[in-house]
């Protein structure tokens, strides 16, 4: 005779996705904004330092969209985008 016992089951408790892992963008939500960033990659010899504009972009639009944890974007190391982006807004305002 057996008897299963079951002391102290758990339950499964999704988590978000570590950093740098996120979703598929199913929906092709930001799917223009990746196609200028790899067609960015490619035409500089896939050197992402000179693709970081259409990276922040990228970026930008999967934390709209859902597809990623919102983070600051000077904690993604645009820092120096931000900055300027900002003193073309206040030049624009004037």
């Amino acid at each position: 005779m057996s008897t299963a016992m079951n002391f102290g089951t758990k339950a499964f408790k999704p988590r978000p996705p570590d950093k740098g892992s996120f979703p598929l963008d199913h929906f092709g939500e930001c799917k223009t904004f990746k196609e200028v960033f790899m067609r960015c990659l490619k035409d500089n010899n896939f050197d992402s330092s000179l693709c970081r504009l259409q990276s922040k972009e990228y970026l930008e639009c999967r934390m709209e969209k859902q597809l990623m944890a919102k983070e600051p974007l000077e904690k993604l190391g645009f820092r120096d985008l931000m900055d300027q982006s900002q003193a073309e807004n206040k030049e624009a305002n004037l």
